[in-house]
């Protein structure tokens, strides 16, 4: 949309009253139709109120003009480029910036526009009666995370030494579980069905524990495994798909899987992350019948799981993001599990590959052994990602935190500062020593 081609709007409304047999009092608000006049505006509203008394007629008219003013801008991040599905507001007045991050939007009572988006900077804009172009410069957040276990989670003294560690590092965000491997909920949630089913494994109190994070100054991010989920498939196999998966067209399990994290948003993480959300692997893709089925119809299905995340989430003021696996990156194909870089990251703000050069064949990029290659292998997968994720979202990799020297780690985690992308450290255990990871110095701001 350009600054120019306006428009001319009033709107017509009649609300009647009518009172005791003394009088009769008619309130009537006026609108003319849309008519298109160029590059002015004079858009207004018209309130006309009429008194009429009897046995006498007595008729007086007062009528009121309320402008209506047409607010018109774009966000955009500190390069310039446009920054999709960002909310403006403006008093009650609410929009969503489109692909190319302009917004319109009419008021009565123009005021200071606030321009949000999930791990995102907010900003407030104020209005400019001398321009009809406001533009809202956002910044995103470059996330740098550890991942709390759940026995991490529990254990006051250990989570005590990770917000420690944190604030020594760069460290600026803890990635939680709220729904693990197998399909058990780590706290105590409010979800009836999930006691039923018998999904329920307390470790440690999600309040609790992002009240510390956020005092810390730390962003704090869910992972929910999505489709894999031993206990489900046993309570509800009208919902399995094969071995211990449930089907990622199911209604009910999609149902389920979002109204967690429709909670887990709720409790107060910033950030919900979707991980296995994804077709099953290996023997088991063998023996399902997926590898028949249209690519299309794979990447569909989990695509349109994601959109519907988002959908809800965002609505919430919740980021998304979703795990898939690193070898897509380099693929043509969806690799049989859904997972294709170009459709999935066009549904959230993050894309995560999980880079673990441990996972790699022998001869990977001609390495005899990649696992000994942390820079070389993290960089060669973060370049192909870049140029295949959509731009309304970010790539942002899952680093490989074990089997590793801290000078290992430390390479890896430079591939990703020197591609510019944030990052994630995995150890199953939340095993991390300050000497694997960067300090606020050593890193851009």
């Amino acid at each position: 949309m350009s600054p120019t081609g306006l428009m001319k709007h009033t709107t017509s409304r009649t609300i009647s009253t009518v009172s005791s047999r003394r009088g009769m009092a008619v309130l009537v608000i006026a609108v003319a139709a849309c008519t298109s006049t160029g590059d002015s505006i004079d858009l207004t509203a018209t309130t006309t109120t009429t008194f009429v008394t009897t046995p006498t007629t007595l008729t007086t008219t007062t009528t009121t003009t309320i402008p209506i003013v047409f607010v018109m801008g774009r966000a955009v991040d500190p390069d310039g480029s446009p920054v999709a599905r960002a909310l403006v507001e403006m008093g009650p007045i609410r929009t969503v910036t489109g692909a190319d991050g302009w917004f319109s939007l009419e008021t009565t009572d123009p005021s200071v526009m606030t321009v949000t988006k999930p791990g995102w900077s907010s900003v407030d804009v104020p209005w400019n009666s001398e321009t009809n172009f406001h533009e809202a410069v956002i910044d995103q957040m470059t996330v740098r995370g550890l991942r709390v276990s759940p026995d991490a989670a529990q254990d006051d003294a250990r989570f005590a030494s990770l917000l420690q560690l944190a604030a020594a590092t760069a460290v600026n965000t803890l990635v939680f579980d709220s729904k693990q491997e197998g399909g058990q909920i780590l706290y105590d949630t409010a979800m009836a069905e999930a006691h039923e089913i018998g999904a329920v494994e307390v470790f440690y109190d999600p309040r609790e524990r992002i009240a510390q994070a956020h005092d810390a100054g730390l962003y704090t991010i869910t992972r929910i495994v999505a489709f894999e989920d031993r206990v489900r498939v046993n309570a509800r196999p009208d919902e399995k798909y094969a071995g211990v998966w449930l089907d990622p067209t199911a209604e009910g399990a999609r149902a389920y899987i979002l109204e967690l994290a429709v909670e887990a948003c709720e409790l107060g993480f910033d950030e919900i992350q979707f991980d296995y959300v994804r077709y099953p692997s290996g023997r088991t893709a063998q023996a399902s019948g997926q590898l028949d089925l249209p690519q299309a119809q794979r990447v569909n299905a989990i695509s349109t799981f994601l959109s519907e995340a988002r959908t809800r989430l965002h609505s919430l003021g919740c980021a998304v993001s979703a795990d898939v696996f690193g070898i897509v990156l380099s693929s043509d194909d969806d690799q049989g599990l859904g997972q294709r870089p170009e459709e999935l990251s066009a549904q959230v703000d993050a894309l995560s590959p999980m880079v673990y050069p441990s996972h790699y064949s022998l001869g990977w990029l001609g390495l005899p052994d990649p696992n000994d290659h942390p820079y070389d292998v993290t960089a060669n997968a973060i370049q192909a990602g870049l140029a295949r994720v959509d731009d309304s979202s970010i790539l942002r990799p899952w680093l490989q935190g074990f089997w590793w020297t801290n000078a290992q780690i430390r390479s890896s985690i430079q591939a990703a500062e020197d591609h510019g992308v944030g990052w994630m450290l995995w150890n199953i255990l939340s095993n991390y020593d300050a000497a694997a990871l960067p300090t606020d110095d050593e890193v851009a701001p």
